[in-house]
């Protein structure tokens, strides 16, 4: 990571004084309240669909509308009152390298093996459900169903011990810069710990998928911006994320995903062609 500006140098050495925290006009550009992107939101109404499960239908969906609209006046109050401070991504690199700062990962275990930032930690708020009970089952096979297939997304359980593991580790004095994969489940992570009695909290706003990668030091075998994706759609290299990093990478990453694409119809042609040809076989072997 290159060496920070000295103005960003010395807003990271003096985040944590009070006269930083103090919500006015006068306060820096880089501890300003930032609104949470309303165009995320739907995001976050169906992971709580995914997490929820069980009920379905539009009555179910309108409670957790209405309690995600709930949650999101509440979030950007805490942000607007300076509560809970944001961060950029890089902003975010520069304090966790300049300062003794946590930097707590709060995502699943299916996106954080795919990349994490080196020395930070690790407490899910949600996390990849692995039950086996009928209901369990059941999520998963609707999730699947409704397009986990093609996304990869997972059914998520509620990590209910979230805010006793983070006090295990760390005391409600510590400075915790929180950070997810897009910035929605980090700010919820982030009111439960203030509601638990953590003052210096610090949130990610657009988690890493709008960090660059030398905004941190990355260990993991992908690029942050690609940890939250899976499915099919990652495979044939057909998401928003994956048509960024071609349009940057250039034709070498482009053919990679023209291979995959290209194996896949070969691949079903001679499924069909094979088909085809054992079906006049196992007729002539039925007995007449």
């Amino acid at each position: 990571m290159a060496a920070p500006p000295l103005s960003l140098a010395r807003r990271v050495a003096g985040a944590s004084s009070p006269a930083a925290a103090a919500h006015s006009s006068s306060c820096p550009r880089y501890f300003r309240p930032r609104l949470l992107p309303s165009k995320r939101w739907s995001g976050v109404v169906k992971m709580g669909a995914a997490v929820g499960g069980g009920q379905g239908g539009e009555e179910e969906e309108t409670r957790q509308a209405k309690e995600m609209a709930a949650a999101r006046r509440r979030w950007e109050t805490l942000i607007r009152e300076q509560k809970i401070k944001t961060l950029t991504p890089r902003e975010a690199g520069y304090t966790f390298k300049l300062t003794d700062k946590v930097l707590l990962d709060v995502r699943p275990s299916n996106e954080r093996q795919k990349a994490w930032v080196k020395g930070s930690t690790w407490i899910p708020v949600f996390d990849v459900d692995t039950s086996s009970d009928l209901n369990g089952l059941s999520k998963k096979a609707f999730n699947f169903m409704i397009g986990g297939w093609w996304s990869g997304s997972s059914t998520m359980s509620f990590n209910k011990n979230f805010v006793q593991q983070t006090e295990e580790k760390f005391s409600k004095d510590a400075d915790i810069i929180l950070v997810c994969q897009k910035g929605l489940r980090s700010i919820a992570a982030a009111e439960q710990l203030y509601n638990a009695g953590f003052k210096n909290l610090f949130w990610v706003q657009g988690g890493l998928e709008a960090a660059e990668e030398e905004d941190f030091e990355r260990e993991g075998s992908q690029p942050f911006k690609l940890a939250g994706i899976g499915g099919v759609s990652e495979f044939f290299g057909w998401t928003d994320q994956q048509r960024a990093q071609a349009a940057k990478e250039g034709w070498g990453y482009r053919l990679l995903f023209t291979g995959r694409l290209v194996g896949a119809i070969v691949l079903a042609d001679a499924l069909f062609v094979g088909a085809q040809s054992i079906g006049p076989l196992l007729q002539q072997l039925q007995p007449h």
